[in-house]
């Protein structure tokens, strides 16, 4: 099911600190949007609907549409101010989208296979080194997520990011700055624990066996 996220907001026109704390207290967020060869315009959003909409993953690297005082404009979230220890966010940068230039995303990863991996079934341990990536694309082509396949990965095995099947006119920014920018996305590693286990046992069961031996 396609999701799609639609804001209101208005010009704001009363700039400054004292202006900004006076939005805040009265729930609103100041943003600015830019870009594609016009001028900025700060603008302001109800709090609440933008804290709902940032709660989904997937507001982060859809196009939104942010409807200013009657008109619509086609962005994407750039930046996300939020308060160190309060549920509050604080100020937002929206960068404006033509649908015929390529832009740069953080799109999440999606892990599947994992239950089904060789290397989970003898216990090893699936670890995540990156849960986005940034990629390069028409806005056409964005999507919502993109998953990775770790379901034939044995104890020891990675997938970098050049083994990640990216659909037609996409790129991962990273291999574009080349083969050192390759990093590793995920790995089964070998359960610590369980080894220290086995190794305590092995221990156990040879001193076992030489006092046996020297009886």
């Amino acid at each position: 099911m396609s999701i799609s996220f639609e804001l209101a907001a208005s010009i704001r026109k009363d700039l400054g600190k004292s202006a900004t704390r006076r939005l805040r207290r009265q729930e609103m967020v100041p943003a600015v949007i830019y870009g594609a060869g016009k001028e900025p315009v700060s603008i302001t959003l109800g709090h609440n609907q933008l804290l709902h909409s940032t709660e989904n993953e997937a507001f982060f690297s859809h196009i939104l549409s942010i409807d200013v005082d009657g008109k619509k404009e086609k962005v994407i979230i750039k930046a996300l101010q939020r308060h160190p220890a309060k549920s509050i966010l604080m100020h937002a940068d929206f960068l404006r989208v033509s649908m015929k230039e390529k832009l740069k995303v953080h799109v999440p990863l999606h892990f599947i296979g994992a239950e089904e991996a060789p290397g989970a079934k003898q216990g090893g341990v699936v670890t995540h080194d990156m849960v986005d990536i940034e990629i390069q694309c028409l806005p056409g082509d964005l999507p919502e997520y993109i998953e990775v396949d770790v379901s034939a990965l044995e104890i020891g095995d990675s997938l970098h990011l050049s083994d990640i099947k990216l659909p037609k006119g996409m790129e991962i920014v990273a291999l574009a700055q080349g083969a050192d920018h390759d990093l590793q996305v995920v790995a089964i590693q070998a359960n610590r624990a369980a080894l220290a286990d086995t190794d305590e046992g092995e221990a156990a069961e040879e001193k076992s066996e030489d006092e046996e031996s020297g009886e």
